[in-house]
């Protein structure tokens, strides 16, 4: 099993994903934070999980949740994250 080498096009494709599971109006950056600058809460949080893992064929580990905090740390969780 191998990671999620993480290209300009994974990465606009998670942007859209967080984009929608926080469903957000303004701009996504790679370091503002989902909770604080957001408003995400917890059900966005686990959507965004489930969306990751169905969509790059993944199995994220539930303690990666809490590092997800922005854009920045998903890409790195879904970097470390083993293909099914």
């Amino acid at each position: 099993m191998s990671a999620i080498t993480i290209d300009e096009a994974v990465e606009a494709q998670v942007r859209e994903i967080i984009a929608d599971a926080l469903e957000l109006e303004e701009e996504l950056t790679r370091t503002g934070l989902f909770v604080d600058d957001y408003g995400a809460d917890s059900l966005a949080a686990i959507e965004l999980l489930s969306t990751l893992e169905k969509t790059f064929g993944v199995t994220i580990e539930q303690d990666e949740l809490p590092k997800m905090v922005n854009l920045e740390a998903v890409l790195e969780v879904l970097a470390r994250a083993e293909a099914r």
